[in-house]
């Protein structure tokens, strides 16, 4: 009996625990900047920056092309340090789709952001509904490993089963907490969409 209890102390559910909530953080953090980069009424640089211009035959991303600075509300002015990349440059950001007007001005490009209509408000909400479905199934994949990892836990390192139905209980609670986080953001980044 006092060899089982020795090894019952192997498995440490609060090391485990600690491992869990830094991968529920990640897919949180992962969902964050994703919808930073979905378009509200307001220019932002964050929506230009990953965009991938072709600069001599290679896939650049404009933020390793250019300074990218917002001038108003509705203004972001891109300027490359290579003249010879606004045309791609140019070009990328039409062709993103992102519904923004290009001017190319001189050495620069100013992006305009118009408003948005209510057509392409609902679409970004659809969107963003997509993101944040996607954000609960990787938090729902790491729930899922945690709780294999507690059933192989009661085996191997012979874990009672009452203690078992906590782990789990509250794996469960931890889960629903970082889902209210995912929802929490969601519904900040629709009213911010719905504003402007």
């Amino acid at each position: 009996m006092k060899e089982k209890e020795e090894v019952k102390k192997e498995f440490d559910f609060n090391k485990v625990k600690e491992e869990m909530k830094s991968h529920f953080e990640s897919s949180v953090n992962v969902y964050k900047d994703e919808i930073k980069k979905i378009r509200t009424g307001r220019s932002t640089t964050l929506i230009l920056e990953d965009i991938k211009a072709d600069y001599y035959n290679s896939l650049t991303p404009i933020k390793q092309l250019a300074t990218l600075s917002v001038k108003d509300a509705s203004t972001v002015i891109i300027s490359p340090w290579d003249k010879g990349a606004i045309k791609s440059i140019e070009k990328a950001i039409i062709s993103s789709n992102l519904g923004v007007g290009v001017i190319v001005d001189g050495n620069s490009i100013r992006v305009n952001f118009p408003p948005l209509t209510e057509e392409r408000k609902k679409e970004l909400i659809k969107l963003l509904h997509g993101k944040s479905e996607e954000a609960k199934v990787a938090l729902r994949n790491v729930r899922h490993k945690y709780l294999k990892l507690v059933k192989e836990a009661k085996e191997s390192f012979h874990v009672s089963e009452d203690l078992e139905k906590r782990y789990e209980q509250e794996i469960d609670k931890i889960f629903h907490e970082y889902v209210e986080k995912i929802d929490t953001l969601t519904k900040a980044k629709e009213k911010e969409i719905m504003e402007v």
